[in-house]
């Protein structure tokens, strides 16, 4: 196997692990478009990571951390969640192109960071996501049962003294976190469908939280083989053609559940 084919490998299983229980709140929970908001916000930490000649993926991190720390209190506020959540996506994408634009001297691949460029994965960019992969797992494990409890039934979760409030946070930091780690792989468009695309897949055939989180992983681990030996074959764009073969394995599952 090439090199850079391995490392594209090991990247994406790596994503694949952590977006899987992580997917699976996100569809529970149904914040799908909370996680486009923060991926939407990772093109300004890229802007601002340039501008101020830092690490990209560290101000990546940063930027969707504060973005999902402004928007875990957006139940106090008056405008409903999709709306707000249209704000904060839409404004910080427009701030980032814009800060982008004005430094003349600058040339850059805006097509690699909405997009991905899986294949050009470095050892270095391994050692972020393996890091900020195990990380997150292990604050995932941490607070899943309270997390799980809340998402079940967050008043009767409340009246059982969860820290309800603690775990949402706590969730959605991890998310922006997850979301900065893996912008690399797939882009900022496509990083939210390796969190709901496996998930809802694995929804179909699972029949316990734990199931489904499991059947995640290994449904995203196999939609990132599949979409690299696709993009082989073919000559596709390697992080497009994962996501269809998340969406070919989505469908795939829908029918072993209808003929079940």
């Amino acid at each position: 196997m090439a090199d850079f084919l391995l490392r594209a490998l090991l990247g994406g299983i790596a994503i694949a692990l952590v977006a899987g229980p992580m997917g699976a709140f996100v569809v529970w929970r149904r914040m799908a478009y909370f996680g486009a908001a923060m991926a939407h916000s990772a093109l300004l930490g890229v802007a601002l990571g340039l501008l101020l000649e830092v690490n990209v993926t560290l101000a990546i991190m940063t930027v969707c951390v504060i973005a999902a720390l402004a928007l875990s209190g957006r139940r106090r506020s008056a405008l409903p969640d999709d709306t707000l959540l249209g704000i904060v996506a839409h404004g910080a994408l427009a701030l980032g192109l814009i800060v982008i634009a004005f430094q003349e001297t600058l040339r850059i691949d805006l097509l690699a960071y909405l997009f991905g460029d899986i294949l050009a994965v470095t050892w270095g960019d391994l050692a972020w996501i393996y890091g900020g992969g195990a990380l997150a797992l292990g604050v995932m494990a941490a607070i899943w049962r309270p997390l799980l409890a809340a998402t079940v039934h967050e008043e009767l979760a409340q009246v059982e003294g969860v820290a309800v409030d603690r775990a949402a946070l706590i969730f959605m930091i991890l998310l922006a976190v997850v979301i900065a780690v893996g912008l690399k792989l797939v882009g900022l468009l496509l990083i939210t469908s390796l969190l709901i695309i496996p998930a809802a897949a694995a929804r179909a055939l699972a029949s316990t939280p734990e199931q489904m989180a499991l059947g995640a992983c290994l449904i995203g681990g196999l939609s990132v083989a599949g979409g690299l030996y696709g993009s082989l074959m073919w000559d596709s764009p390697a992080g497009p053609s994962i996501v269809i073969a998340a969406v070919l394995l989505f469908a795939a599952t829908r029918l072993i559940r209808r003929r079940a």
